[in-house]
């Protein structure tokens, strides 16, 4: 990526850190506020500690009564420093966990809203990221940054001015380093914004490519391919490794050099050593060099600060930068009421999709006619990338079409409220999805209400009810708990959870590809009871799939090019190839 890239995302990620902190920058500027209050107090301390130095250094007698009045005002002058900034924590605290609360429902609402096909073109762990990953990494520069680096502005400048009311000369002493130490600072974070960034990417790469090895590693085991997968994911490291070290060799070397000016031992070898010869030379008192000693002692605290917090405020950024963009995920509106459809007949009306709005690749759907007659299955085959499963699963309404429309019973699928449309239509998709709830709960989500007997008679149909009453625990067995099931069973678990729902329209993708070959059978049959009596859209990948279908849909390149019978496409190429490798 070119570096005016990262630049653009540099200030694309402070954008998006402003509109994510927005809720909550009042109750940070309180915090900021308290934090003033307590750094103008905390000189407090250092005044009652020069005059006790007085009192005990000075010549003649000790008045035991001022100094125990001092330390009575030191404590006190402490207690309240220590006091607001605590209740400035909390209260940026607490914001920290009103805007987390904030985040967390803003990234549920618009995942309540998403379109079904988001989920299944998104990786599950961008999500997961969002909500548990990138919310927290907003912690920092909520909770704590607003209250540490505004002490670590303003204690310094309210203490150096107070030095300078003790003696011009031991304050410029108590600060005579920083400088030296900033221009290094100024050297080494030369373009650091630019370089977060690119890790940043760098970093999400590695993510995505152990993703795609370890959601992959059965696939690219069997063929045979786990060297290729895993060799894109070491490359992936290898890179993120070397532009690390390119970046940060040079930064640990300069970093070095800097730290040796704001070391502790540095400030105080300093500030005493010629703190000490100016008090034997008469110019000041040894109690005013040790209060500007410990002044100076801040310095390296406040350079920490600052650095921790730059890097958190640009870590943060690219977190925001993240939520932003999921929370901006495209929505998917339902009407406040819906249309009743007459009847179940389904139709496809001039469709046409494409998912770039840029034209830079051809659309998935062109033109797109079909009607599916009530009670009727068709079949969409075809070769991969021809539009089977955009277009199957435009009917459950995954996407909405950009151009034209599908209907059920003459109504769009637009006018049908969310909960109406999933009534009429549903879904066996070729990975089922389990809960990790009892397979009680799974089997009856459409239909929570549904008696054990009608629970029992769908798993029969489904060819699971033998499976789920051997397990020892049988419809309480929790899934991903007390049991791990085979994809053949999930998917016949899935088929069961249809029959429960009753809806009269149905789209299958075909439900046996990913399964062994044992269980085929028993899925098929269990498909069979399903479609029973329903308008059924199924994709086949197999011509044993499509058997019994009252029309074959042949599909390429985004639109139908033949759809009849089976019996009026025996001519037709690819039906006859597609019959002669299920034959093999």
């Amino acid at each position: 990526m070119a570096e005016q890239t990262y630049q653009e995302k540099r200030a694309a990620s402070n954008a998006a850190l402003r509109a994510t902190l927005a809720p909550i920058r009042g109750h940070m500027l309180v915090g900021r506020l308290l934090t003033v209050v307590s750094c103008l107090i905390a000189v407090a301390p250092y005044v009652a500690l020069t005059h006790l130095g007085e009192l005990l250094l000075g010549e003649g007698p000790i008045d035991a009564a001022a100094v125990k009045k001092t330390v009575v005002w030191l404590i006190i002058a402490f207690s309240t420093q220590v006091g607001i900034y605590l209740g400035a924590l909390t209260f940026t605290h607490f914001a920290d966990l009103k805007l987390r609360d904030i985040l967390q429902a803003r990234i549920t609402e618009r995942m309540s809203a998403a379109p079904l096909a988001w989920f299944s073109a998104s990786a599950t762990g961008r999500v997961r990221k969002a909500v548990q990953g990138d919310t927290v990494q907003v912690h920092q520069i909520v909770a704590h940054a607003p209250v540490e680096q505004t002490a670590a502005i303003v204690t310094p400048l309210v203490l150096i001015g107070y030095a300078f009311t003790i003696d011009w000369r031991l304050a410029l002493l108590a600060f005579l380093t920083l400088p030296f130490y900033a221009a290094s600072w100024i050297i080494m974070t030369r373009g650091m914004g630019e370089k977060t960034a690119e890790m940043d990417d760098k970093l999400a790469e590695i993510s995505a490519k152990g993703v795609e090895l370890t959601d992959g590693i059965h696939v690219v085991k069997n063929f045979g391919q786990t060297g290729k997968a895993h060799g894109r994911f070491i490359d992936a490291c290898t890179e993120f490794a070397r532009f690390y070290w390119d970046w940060c060799g040079p930064l640990i070397r300069t970093s070095a050099v800097a730290m040796v000016f704001i070391a502790v031992s540095t400030v105080m070898a300093l500030n005493l050593g010629l703190g000490l010869l100016m008090a034997h030379a008469g110019w000041v008192s040894v109690p005013q060099v040790l209060t500007c000693s410990l002044i100076a002692l801040i310095v390296p605290r406040t350079v920490e600060v600052l650095g921790n917090t730059t890097w958190a405020y640009q870590q943060a950024g690219h977190a925001a930068l993240r939520l932003q963009e999921v929370l901006n995920t495209e929505q998917m509106t339902y009407p406040a009421t819906s249309t009743q459809p007459q009847g179940y007949a389904v139709a496809f009306e001039g469709v046409h999709f494409s998912y770039h709005d840029d034209g830079a690749a051809p659309a998935a759907l062109t033109d797109m006619n079909l009607t599916l007659p009530v009670g009727s299955v068709t079949a969409l085959i075809g070769p991969s990338g021809s539009g089977k499963s955009t277009l199957a699963t435009m009917l459950a309404r995954f996407r909405d079409p950009d151009q034209g429309r599908i209907t059920i019973g003459g109504v769009d699928l637009r006018e049908i409220r969310e909960e109406e449309l999933y009534r009429l239509v549903g879904f066996v998709l070729q990975q089922p999805y389990l809960q990790r709830r009892s397979i009680r709960d799974n089997v009856a989500l459409a239909r929570p209400e549904a008696s054990l007997d009608e629970l029992r008679e769908a798993a029969r149909r489904a060819q699971i009810l033998e499976d789920i009453e051997a397990l020892p625990r049988g419809w309480d067995t929790v899934v991903g708990e007390d049991t791990d099931l085979s994809g053949g069973q999930k998917q016949r678990l899935s088929i069961a959870r249809a029959i429960v729902a009753d809806a009269p329209i149905l789209v299958l993708d075909e439900a046996t590809t990913a399964t062994d070959p044992d269980c085929e059978a028993q899925i098929q049959r269990a498909l069979a009871e399903l479609a029973r009596g329903r308008t059924v859209l199924v994709i086949a990948h197999h011509a044993e799939a499509v058997r019994g279908a009252d029309q074959i849909c042949i599909m390429d390149a985004g639109r139908v090019v033949a759809c009849a019978a089976p019996g009026e496409l025996r001519d037709h190429p690819y039906w006859t190839a597609l019959q002669v490798r299920s034959a093999l």
